[in-house]
C-alpha cells in the first residue's frame, strides 16, 4: 500500500453544469465512443455512439421537452440503465428541468407515491417498468405526459423517445434555438433521488447541478481512470450516474451500458473493459468465483503459492502479474486494471488479493446525500483499513467521538445536499449548527485525516452497561469463516434470555462449500466457529445466538442487505 503523501492530483474537466459537460466532451473528445450497448443482448452486434452524437441526441431530446412545455418541470425517469435513459438523464437537466430517477423494482405504490410527492409532470419509462407505469397510470394525474423509452409499448397515448428525438431534430434544423438560449443556474435544484431505504423508508434527497458537478470535479482529480469501464450499476442510484456517467463521459471514457446482471460475467468478457465501478456485492462475487474456479480445478493451493512468489517479486522491482495470472484475469476480460468499489465496508482480504492478481482496488466512501462521493483511496495513495482521503473542497469531522475516536462521521462541502424534498424536519435534523451534515455512519479519522468506517449508526447495538457494539465488526470476521455465503448481526428479540441485547449472527450458509468440506451439522459448526471468534473478542462482544436461513438475504438493487426486513425474533 503506498503512503505517498506527494502523490499528484489528475487533469480533470471542471464541470459547470450538464449542459456545458455534454458540449465540451463533444469538442474535446469528437472522435471517441462516448457510450456502447447491445440492442440484443444476446448478440455480438454492439451500438457505439461518439461524443457528437451524443451531444446531438440530449439537445435535440431537450429541444423536443422544452416544446412540450416541460422547461424547468419536474420529470420522472424509470427503468432499466439503457441508452435511452441516459440521454434522458442529461436532457432533462440540461433543459433546467428536475430529474427524479425511481427505482423501477420499487411496488406499483411506492413508484406512485414518489412520482406524485415530486409533482412530475412527464415519466419517462423503460421496458422493465412498462407494466407497473401501465397499471398505476390512472394514480398519476399530475402527468401530462408519458415518454416509453422503448419503441413498442402497451400504454395508450405515450409517445416514443425515437419519435421526440425526430421532433427536437427537426425543430432544431429548423431554427429552434431554445435548448440554447437559457442559463443554466447551477445551484438550483436539478435532481430529486430517493435514498435506498435499507433501514426504513427513504427520502428524497435534493441535489442541484453545482453539486453533482463539483463531487465529480472534485472527485475525479483523485484517480487515473482508464479508457473503457462497463456500467452495472442500477441507474437510478447516485453512484451509478454521477460516476459512471457524469465523472467518466466528462473524462472522455467509453461506457459500455451493461444489458442486466445475467449477462454481466459475458458482457466483462467480451467488452474487456480496463476499469469497473462497483459496490462490494459485485467484488465479493467475483472474489468467490475466483476461488471458487481454483477449487473445483484442484488449483487452489497453486494459485496462492503463485500470489506469494508475485508479491515477492515486486518487493525486489520485478511485476510479472499479467503473466502469472492472465488465466485467472481471462474471466475478467484479460485487461481489467482497476476497481473503484463504495457503497459499504470492503474486506481487505478482497483488496489484497486482487492487487496480488493485478488489479488495483480502490474502496471509497460515498452517501446519497453527498452526491455521492466523500472520500477515496488513490491508484497509488491507499491505507489499510480506511476508505480514503475526503475529495477536494470537502471537509470532514467527527462528531462526539468516545474513547476510541470513534464518533458520526459529518461532511461539508459543495458536494453535499439542499436538503430532503418536503421534509424540513428531517433536514435540519441531519445539519448541525456548523452546516455539516450527519451522515449517520460512525467512524475515524487517523492523524493525517484518512476515514475508518467503523459501522452504521441505525446498525448500532447499545448494551445494558452503555458499551456500543459494531455489528459491521463482527460481521467481518464472521464472513471470513468457509461456508458463510451471507451473515447479519443484530440485537435478537428472545423472552428466554434475561440480557437486554442478544447478539445474534443470522447466516446464509454455503451449503457447496459444506458439503466440499464434509460437513455434516452445519449447526454445530458454525457454533464451533463463532465460539473461535467470540475467544478473540471482548466478552461484551461476544455473539449469544446464531441462527441459520434457507434463503439469502433480502436486498435492495443496490445488492444490500434490507436489514429492516429481517424477522429478528429468535425463540
Amino acid at each position: 500500500m503506498s503512503k505517498n503523501k506527494n502523490y499528484p492530483i489528475y487533469k480533470t474537466t471542471y464541470i459547470d453544469d450538464m449542459r456545458s459537460l455534454v458540449e465540451e466532451a463533444a469538442k474535446n473528445f469528437p472522435n471517441r465512443t462516448a457510450l456502447s450497448y447491445k440492442k440484443d443482448p444476446n448478440q455480438k452486434e454492439v451500438t457505439r455512439v461518439s461524443f457528437p452524437e451524443w451531444r446531438d441526441d440530449v439537445r435535440h431530446l431537450g429541444t423536443a421537452l422544452i416544446a412540450n412545455g416541460f422547461r424547468e418541470k419536474h420529470i420522472a425517469l424509470v427503468g432499466e440503465n439503457s441508452y435511452g435513459w441516459c440521454i434522458a438523464f442529461f436532457a432533462i437537466m440540461a433543459i433546467g428541468a428536475v430529474v427524479v430517477p425511481v427505482d423501477k423494482d420499487l411496488t406499483q405504490e411506492d413508484i406512485a407515491g414518489i412520482i406524485n410527492t415530486t409533482e412530475c409532470e412527464a415519466l419517462f419509462f423503460g421496458k422493465g417498468a412498462e407494466k407497473k407505469v401501465a397499471q398505476i397510470k390512472s394514480k398519476l394525474p399530475q402527468i401530462k405526459a408519458f415518454y416509453a423509452i422503448g419503441e413498442k409499448n402497451s400504454i395508450e397515448g405515450s409517445v416514443s423517445l425515437s419519435e421526440l428525438l425526430e421532433k427536437g431534430k427537426k425543430r432544431y434544423a429548423e431554427g429552434d434555438n431554445a435548448y440554447y438560449d437559457y442559463k443554466i443556474d447551477p445551484n438550483l435544484l436539478a435532481s430529486i433521488v430517493y435514498t435506498s431505504g435499507t433501514t426504513g423508508k427513504g427520502k428524497g434527497v435534493m441535489l442541484s447541478q453545482n453539486n453533482i458537478g463539483q463531487d465529480m470535479t472534485c472527485g475525479m482529480y483523485n484517480f487515473a481512470i482508464t479508457r473503457k469501464t462497463l456500467h452495472v450499476l442500477p441507474p437510478h442510484h447516485t453512484f451509478g450516474t454521477t460516476v459512471n456517467y457524469v465523472g467518466h463521459l466528462a473524462q472522455g471514457s467509453e461506457v459500455f451500458i451493461s444489458s442486466g446482471l445475467r449477462y454481466v460475467a459475458d458482457e466483462i468478457r467480451e467488452q474487456q473493459p480496463t476499469h469497473l465501478i462497483l459496490v462490494p456485492a459485485f467484488v465479493e462475487v467475483m472474489y468467490r468465483k475466483i476461488w471458487a474456479t481454483a477449487k473445483a480445478t484442484h488449483k487452489a493451493g497453486l494459485l496462492k503459492f503463485l500470489i506469494a512468489i508475485s508479491n515477492a517479486l515486486r518487493k525486489i522491482g520485478i511485476d510479472a502479474r499479467n503473466t502469472l495470472f492472465a488465466s485467472v484475469k481471462k474471466a475478467f476480460g484479460s485487461n481489467l486494471e482497476l476497481i473503484i468499489c463504495g457503497g459499504a465496508r470492503l474486506d481487505e482480504d478482497i483488496i489484497r488479493t486482487f492487487d496480488a492478481l493485478g488489479v488495483t482496488m480502490l474502496n471509497g466512501y460515498g452517501i446519497t446525500e453527498c452526491a455521492p462521493l466523500i472520500s477515496a483511496n488513490r491508484n497509488k495513495y491507499q491505507k489499510k483499513g480506511s476508505v480514503g482521503t475526503p475529495i477536494i473542497g470537502c471537509r470532514v469531522k467527527i462528531a462526539n467521538p468516545d474513547e476510541n475516536g470513534d464518533g458520526e462521521i459529518c461532511v461539508k462541502g459543495p458536494n453535499v445536499m439542499m436538503g430532503y424534498y418536503k421534509d424540513h424536519e428531517a433536514t435540519a435534523a441531519a445539519f448541525d449548527s456548523e452546516g455539516y451534515f450527519h451522515t449517520g455512519d460512525y467512524g475515524h479519522l487517523d492523524e493525517e485525516g484518512w476515514i475508518y468506517i467503523t459501522g452504521r449508526l441505525k446498525n448500532l447495538i447499545i448494551l445494558a452497561n452503555g458499551k456500543n457494539v459494531y455489528p459491521e465488526e463482527i460481521e467481518a470476521c464472521i464472513e471470513k469463516v468457509p461456508g458463510v455465503n451471507e451473515v447479519v448481526v443484530y440485537e435478537g428479540k428472545s423472552t428466554k434470555f434475561h440480557q437486554k441485547a442478544v447478539i445474534t449472527a443470522e447466516i446464509y450458509p454455503n451449503q457447496e462449500v459444506l458439503d466440499r468440506m464434509g460437513v455434516d451439522d452445519a449447526d454445530a459448526y458454525f457454533h464451533s466457529e463463532i465460539k473461535k471468534i467470540n475467544d478473540k473478542m471482548p466478552a461484551y462482544k461476544s455473539v449469544k445466538f446464531i441462527k441459520l436461513r434457507d434463503t439469502e438475504f433480502e436486498k435492495n438493487t443496490s445488492r444490500k442487505i434490507v436489514r429492516f426486513a429481517i424477522d429478528k425474533s429468535i425463540d
